[in-house]
């Protein structure tokens, strides 16, 4: 017998609860939309709880580049007494580091505060279309199959996932089967960051600094800036003698980083951003699930070569991991839009743009491979609706890993902070074609200088920073 299928209808339906699923949601319900985020898993907000830092909120000169969601977020947490801050790694980003404990309690008041009706633990399994347009998505989950139809769809999974079973066009890795390489975070405790910072200090060969050339400053003075600060913001490179020495001695599995980020001051706490399994197309479940083990093999060979050879580790415990494996890249939709690297690299900006990005192109090889490329005189790119639009679909939009580039420029505009961006944007874009009750909406169609002054009304970053 044919199980029965039950029928819920929203205005907009956001599939994925990451970075860029949490801020579509949330802006497509404050300005007024009925709106479900679907996600999954147990829990929301992506990354944001790994211990990562923020990427992409803050170009190179330290100038905020994205507002709105991001800084109610970020108000949330800091209430929290979350909010570690921002700081400046002195080789080429700011990053926002962040408690992810305190984070998981932001997110979801952030979607409460704003009226997001979520729906955790639910499998997208079939996308239904008419035409150019999806006109529900069928859900599974333990109380059966439920289709949910929708005026707006926004794909916020990070794969693409839903904007691909309607039909869009996409591009994947590099095309011949490179993938940037799936990574573990994890967190350490009881850390002693003066006499990290101290080893920093004597031993600057271990350092990646002042990669990018609007700086012009040397090494030194980029050291002494770095240690100024006084947070444990420091990036081991694969090339110095501490990391190449543990690498080729089999002391520690081959890597093109070992990057330490403050996440709790009271806890003594920090996230480490150092393991890779590259070359894993994470659309195949089946090789993103055979790489845990890897990852978490890899994460206890790092905390003991820390308390071993790191100094300010010593009496370090372990703390916790990422309640997920990160994905760098997979499916880029083919949109209305590409952007591409040499946007990205010359800082264009565009009277059309309803997002910006700031961070350097950084795309992650296997081993100790790793390209990093900053961004002209240390600006920021401006990132039109086009790329969230993908061809040939009405009524569907993108935000975050899955959005139209090159791989280039998506080298750049998937970290958090953008991603976070483009969620705002589309989310807010969504709701104002819904306003009004027109009967079969299309994104594409919203006024773009209407969208973009709601969007700086609503605290979004869209001119006046370089």
């Amino acid at each position: 017998m044919q199980s029965s299928v039950s029928i819920r209808h929203h205005d907009v339906v956001v599939i994925g609860g990451g970075a860029s699923g949490i801020a579509a949601a949330s802006s497509a319900a404050a300005n007024g939309a009925d709106t479900l985020l679907i996600d999954a898993g147990p829990v929301v907000g992506g990354e944001l709880l790994s211990g990562i830092p923020i990427d992409g909120c803050l170009n190179t000169r330290g100038e905020w580049i994205v507002g709105g969601f991001v800084r109610s977020l970020l108000d949330d947490l800091d209430r929290m007494g979350g909010l570690v801050g921002a700081f400046f790694d002195w080789r080429t980003i700011w990053v926002v580091c962040c408690d992810p404990e305190r984070m998981k309690l932001a997110v979801i008041n952030r979607l409460r505060v704003t009226g997001v009706n979520l729906l955790l633990y639910s499998f997208v399994d079939e996308v239904v279309t008419d035409g150019g347009r999806v006109t529900g998505v069928v859900v599974l989950n333990k109380a059966g199959r439920t289709l949910i139809t929708g005026d707006v769809f926004l794909d916020c999974s990070g794969d693409g996932d839903v904007a691909v079973g309607a039909g869009a066009q996409f591009l994947h890795g590099d095309g011949k089967g490179t993938f940037q390489p799936v990574t573990m975070v994890f967190r350490m405790a009881g850390v002693d960051t003066q006499k990290l910072l101290d080893f920093a200090e004597a031993n600057p060969e271990n350092l990646a600094l002042g990669e990018n050339p609007w700086l012009n400053k040397s090494r030194e003075e980029c050291l002494r800036e770095l240690i100024a600060q006084g947070y444990p913001k420091v990036f081991l490179k694969a090339d110095g003698p501490l990391l190449s020495k543990a690498i080729a001695d089999g002391e520690l599995y081959p890597t093109a980083l070992l990057a330490v980020t403050p996440v709790s001051t009271d806890r003594r706490e920090v996230a480490l951003n150092t393991t890779r399994v590259a070359n894993v197309d994470a659309t195949d479940t089946a090789a993103l699930s055979a790489t845990m083990p890897q990852l978490v093999d890899q994460v206890w060979n790092c905390q003991g070569f820390l308390r071993k050879r790191v100094p300010g580790f010593e009496e370090a415990a372990f703390a916790g991991l990422a309640p997920r494996i990160g994905i760098r890249e997979t499916r880029r939709i083919v949109g209305e839009h590409t952007l591409t690297g040499e946007e990205v690299l010359n800082a264009v900006k565009r009277n059309d743009g309803i997002a910006k990005g700031g961070h350097h192109v950084d795309i992650h090889g296997d081993g100790t491979n790793q390209v990093r490329r900053p961004i002209r005189d240390g600006g920021s790119y401006d990132i039109p609706l086009g790329c969230l639009l993908p061809k040939g679909l009405e009524n569907v939009g993108i935000a975050g890993r899955c959005l139209s580039a090159d791989r280039e420029a998506h080298g750049s505009a998937r970290v958090m902070g953008t991603c976070m961006a483009m969620g705002q944007a589309v989310g807010t874009a969504a709701a104002m074609v819904c306003e009004g009750n027109v009967p079969s909406p299309v994104l594409g169609d919203v006024p773009m200088q209407a969208l973009r002054d709601r969007l700086v009304a609503q605290g979004a970053i869209l001119d006046g920073t370089h």
